[in-house]
Formats: C-alpha cells, structure tokens, sequence
C-alpha cells in the first residue's frame, strides 16, 4: 500500500496561484499512473488531473490551461501547480494513485478575497 501525503493548500485570493505537492512512499510511485481529484462542500469528488507513469497529461475542461500536473520519480512527489485561481477551484484536493485505494488525506484550498 502506497502513503500519501498531500501538502501546500492555503488561502489565495482570486487570480492568485499555489502548488499542492503528494509525497509518495514505497517503490511503485514512478511506474503509477496518479491523479488529483477535489471535493467541494457539497458537492461529489471530481477528478481534476491525471499523469501517467511517461508524463501523459489530462486535464478537466474546468482546469485546463491554468493548472499543470507534474511528477519527479527520483523525489517520489507529485505536484499540481494552480494558477489564475478561481473561487470555485475551492475545495479539499486529494492525490491518488490511479486504480487503487491508496488516497491522501487531502488539502484544503480556498481562493476568497
């Protein structure tokens, strides 16, 4: 079973950007397809971006062009860097690795003014 940390969620004002980071241990992280989903209050968890073991990208439309997903295999750390904020990008952001149950404990975002 693979732990996952998630760190960097905060406050932000509207335009502004933050990097949520997921550490990862064990051996399996860099052949691991991973995700990050958020939940907004009320509301179901909704994927938001994926990068597969190669660096293949996908986004949701309602990210697309603002965040970026990234992965350093030798630091076992994947990275979602947000920018142009919005307040609906606000929500509990969890990373995850793709096809199993091994999920972080999340991290708050809130982008208010």
């Amino acid at each position: 079973q693979v732990q996952l940390v998630e760190s960097g969620g905060g406050l932000v004002q509207p335009g502004g950007s933050l990097r949520l980071s997921c550490a990862a241990s064990g051996s399996i992280f860099s052949i691991s397809a991973m995700g990050w989903y958020r939940q907004a209050p009320g509301k179901q968890l909704d994927l938001v971006a994926t990068i597969s073991s190669r660096g293949v990208t996908n986004y949701s439309d309602s990210v697309k062009g603002r965040f970026t997903i990234s992965r350093d295999n030798a630091k076992n750390t994947l990275y979602l860097q947000m920018t142009r904020l919005k307040p609906d990008d606000t929500a509990v952001y969890y990373c995850q690795v793709l096809g199993t149950t091994s999920w972080g404990q999340g991290t708050q975002v809130t982008v208010s003014s």
